[in-house]
């Protein structure tokens, strides 16, 4: 019997700031559950209080009050270290910004989170990293520093590298970000195959045709959740990927044919 637990369960969860003598209530009250096999999108303005929910699915932070459960472990009153060592072994982070050392080859970039590995797993981790990168369809790339790949490769480095641990949970902030409309689709047409492949994935996003990708849309506003609904006529990326291409090949092969029939 597959597992049915969920791999996010927060109840009540609530999370406040002291900022001199005020308090300000970033969440207010949050209940969320994720099984495993989600891809939801988490949308909200700036200051709803999606980045700090965010946060807290990430162990960065933790609730001032409520309980948050991952893949069945409960996380209220665990040390820095062991919020980190359960980040290693259950989370994997995607950023906008990439954040891959910048004189440092793919290959290591993607190893580098199996070097903190304090589970006692013994683990190859140079074939981890090649099997990593060989999954986001960059194994033709793995020698190649940043500077050398363009920002969906970057994007999809940063991907095998949240990957390459195994998690539980894919977390990704804004991943589409800093990418153009054609890389946009590359990258969530990835999500969507990993997603296909049961990876749990948990995305934030302010574009609502990022979130047309996702299987369920989680708005976040003042601190609660306003709206969950699944997504209805949810779009597949590799086919809007494939409609790009078609249009692009259409737009160069134009002005040959207008020449020609002008000739």
């Amino acid at each position: 019997m597959s597992n049915t637990q969920p791999v996010i369960d927060i109840s009540g969860v609530k999370k406040v700031y002291a900022m001199g003598a005020n308090k300000v209530y970033a969440l207010r009250g949050v209940d969320l559950t994720v099984a495993p096999g989600e891809m939801i999108a988490v949308m909200g303005s700036s200051g709803s209080g999606k980045s700090t929910l965010m946060n807290i699915l990430g162990c960065l932070d933790v609730p001032t009050e409520g309980t948050y459960s991952l893949d069945g472990i409960k996380v209220n009153g665990m040390s820095k270290n062991q919020l980190a060592d359960l980040r290693n072994q259950k989370l994997g982070f995607v950023f906008q910004g990439f954040n891959l050392l910048a004189r440092t080859s793919a290959i290591d970039n993607v190893e580098l989170p199996l070097l903190y590995d304090r589970s006692g797993r013994k683990l190859d981790t140079k074939a981890m990293a090649v099997e990593a990168l060989t999954r986001v369809g960059l194994g033709d790339r793995m020698d190649h520093q940043p500077s050398e790949l363009s920002g969906g490769q970057q994007q999809r480095v940063a991907i095998a590298r949240a990957l390459v641990t195994q998690p539980r949970l894919l977390l990704a902030d804004e991943p589409t970000g800093n990418l153009d409309s054609r890389m946009t689709v590359e990258v969530m047409a990835l999500f969507q195959e990993l997603n296909d492949q049961g990876i749990t994935i948990v995305l934030v996003t302010h574009e609502p045709d990022v979130a047309q990708y996702a299987k369920r849309i989680v708005e976040v506003r003042d601190g609660h959740i306003r709206r969950d609904h699944p997504v209805l006529n949810r779009k597949r990326a590799e086919e809007d990927l494939k409609a790009l291409i078609a249009a692009h090949v259409g737009e160069e092969e134009m002005p040959a044919t207008e020449g020609a029939e002008a000739a």
